[in-house]
């Protein structure tokens, strides 16, 4: 299994998802992008709060395209560790497999860069 591949999975399945309801995701992104916005907090950190919640709820996608969207944002290996402590704090032993994939997918991710 290959993050990456996955990546490209989710983001075919995306695509296709916004061809059948145009109106509905156009929405989602909307909500995506002013909840995303720098504002009070940067939109690294709330991609930080982002990851924690995908953690926590257990959405593998979600973790996929957080992590994706902090390594964009510059994070370094130690900050994503710091925040799935805590998610895994929230979460309990569940959030642990959890946050191991979504470590896993960072060092897949930044392997080479």
């Amino acid at each position: 299994m290959s993050f990456k591949d996955d990546l490209a999975r989710n983001a075919t399945h995306m695509r296709e998802l916004r061809k059948a309801m145009p109106d509905t995701f156009a929405g989602f992104m909307s909500l995506e992008k002013a909840a995303s916005a720098d504002n009070a907090l940067s939109a690294k950190q709330k991609e930080f709060v982002a990851l924690g919640i995908s953690v926590a709820i257990r959405c593998e996608g979600c973790i996929l395209a957080h992590v994706k969207a902090l390594i964009r944002q510059g994070a370094s290996r130690e900050e994503l560790v710091d925040v799935l402590g805590t998610a895994v704090q929230m979460a309990g032993g569940p959030g642990l497999s959890y946050a191991s994939k979504a470590l896993a997918a960072f060092d897949e991710l930044t392997a080479g860069a």
